[in-house]
């Protein structure tokens, strides 16, 4: 548990770079003579260096050692920070963040195989519990916290304070973590770089294009088509290679396949959340930033409220009855956001966010373990990498899908110009919850007894 909080610390710290700096954009645009719209560069080129350098995370770790490169990873991010700080100027600035980029790409997949490696299948479930809640908690608490420390301190310490924690998570690493890696060294995969790389970039960027207000539609579909295609040619090499960089091999497991496959759904429609929540509080209902926030701070008490439930939840009942009801739960709730009104009390918007948060957060927590349920030691590494992958890119689509759906309920009205109504928002909602409920289909092809091992579930005779 402890090794798990480790890398816990390190994953929030990671996530929330990726979110924090969004209401900081005015003032660090000032301190650097430019615009907020360009200096979005900056969250653009760590996305997209996640994106490029999460596939070779695997091989690495396998080379050199878990904990060097976890640890190494930790201190890239950290002094990235410390440079990401001091910049004056926009290049140097989206240097810093670049740099920031590749250490975050290297402690996502390989903190998680830390985790897998030195966990028990039986403790797997808590462990993991404590490993994907920053993937819930920073998209919510990210633009807040940067916006408090904005007004009342300067956009440079939402990158200071990277210093300590990134020094203690150091400390931490290099004393409890063993540096296990491979005895058997593959050769890097060239071909499988440059593929997985550019489709990854292209289709990220892509995503984010479409997520815009004023949607660049042609370089939008240039980009997603390019990545469409060099991501089809990457699956085709990986599956001819003798040592490809992505292992395309974990998905012969059904419980992997399904995490995957329909995860990648329930992924999609949770990363809209952040996006349409706030903004229909603001835009639809006029409330201030302020009472927005602390709203949709009610996601953030669901996620933490399940967590000591989620053991016991899925012990009684299993891994396959809890994706099943709680993801329709998920694709409830997400509709029951379609219903709200800026007449509704506050009291019952609350109450909303927090019963979503508490279903994502479980889901959530279900698809990681039941993930790597039946995996082998022989391809944890790889499981892990690819999982990354899916995970980040999926993400990353939830915001442009969130996007498209308000893009689509106004052009429908004739109002692709004007903003976005609460109609607009509702039909966006209702989008996302069918989105939900899809991927709950892939999980009635589970064994009743699936994951048993980690969820500590047996069906009584």
């Amino acid at each position: 548990m402890l090794i798990a909080l480790i890398v816990a610390g390190a994953f929030f710290m990671e996530n929330l770079d990726g979110t924090v700096i969004a209401t900081a954009l005015p003032q660090m645009a000032r301190s650097f003579g430019t615009s907020p719209v360009v200096l979005s560069i900056g969250m653009t080129a760590y996305l997209l260096t996640l994106a490029v350098f999460i596939p070779i995370s695997g091989w690495i770790a396998d080379r050199h050692g878990a904990r060097t490169v976890f640890g190494g990873a930790i201190v890239v991010f950290t002094v990235s920070s410390l440079l990401c700080g001091i910049s004056n100027g926009l290049w140097t600035f989206t240097g810093a963040r670049i740099l920031q980029g590749i250490g975050g790409a290297m402690m996502v997949p390989v903190g998680r195989l830390v985790v897998l490696r030195g966990t028990e299948k039986a403790d797997l479930l808590r462990a993991l519990a404590y490993v994907t809640w920053p993937g819930l908690i920073a998209p919510v608490l990210g633009p807040p916290l940067g916006g408090f420390i904005t007004t009342y301190a300067s956009w440079r310490w939402i990158f200071y304070l990277n210093l300590p924690l990134g020094v203690v998570a150091l400390v931490l690493t290099w004393l409890f973590i063993a540096n296990d890696r491979m005895d058997k060294r593959a050769p890097f995969d060239t071909m499988g770089f440059v593929l997985t790389g550019v489709g990854l970039a292209a289709l990220m960027y892509g995503f984010e294009l479409l997520g815009q207000t004023d949607t660049l539609w042609l370089q939008a579909t240039f980009c997603v088509a390019l990545g469409l295609l060099s991501g089809g040619a990457a699956v085709w090499h990986a599956r001819r290679a003798a040592h490809p960089l992505l292992d395309l091999s974990a998905l012969k497991i059904p419980t992997f396949a399904i995490a995957i496959w329909g995860g990648s759904l329930f992924r999609i429609a949770i990363g809209t959340i952040p996006f349409l929540v706030p903004l229909m509080l603001q835009i639809g209902f006029g409330l201030n930033a302020f009472s927005s926030g602390l709203l949709v701070l009610t996601l953030f008490a669901g996620n933490l409220g399940i967590k000591r439930l989620t053991t016991g939840i899925l012990r009684q009942f299993g891994f396959r009855a809890v994706l099943i009801v709680n993801g329709l739960l998920n694709a409830v709730m997400i509709l029951a956001c379609a219903t709200l009104s800026a007449d509704t009390p506050a009291v019952m918007i609350a109450a909303v966010l927090f019963v979503g948060g508490a279903c994502r957060s479980l889901q959530f927590t279900c698809l990681a373990s039941l993930s790597f349920s039946d995996i082998p030691p022989a391809q944890m590494s790889g499981a892990s990498t690819f999982a990354s992958t899916v995970q980040q890119l999926t993400m990353g689509m939830g915001i442009a899908v969130g996007a498209m759906g308000l893009h689509l309920a106004m052009a429908v009205r004739g109002a692709l110009s004007a903003t976005p109504s609460v109609v607009d928002f509702r039909v966006a909602f209702v989008i996302v919850a069918m989105i939900a409920g899809v991927g709950v289909y892939d999980c009635f092809a589970l064994d009743r007894q699936a994951g048993a091992q980690v969820s500590g579930h047996r069906r009584a005779a």
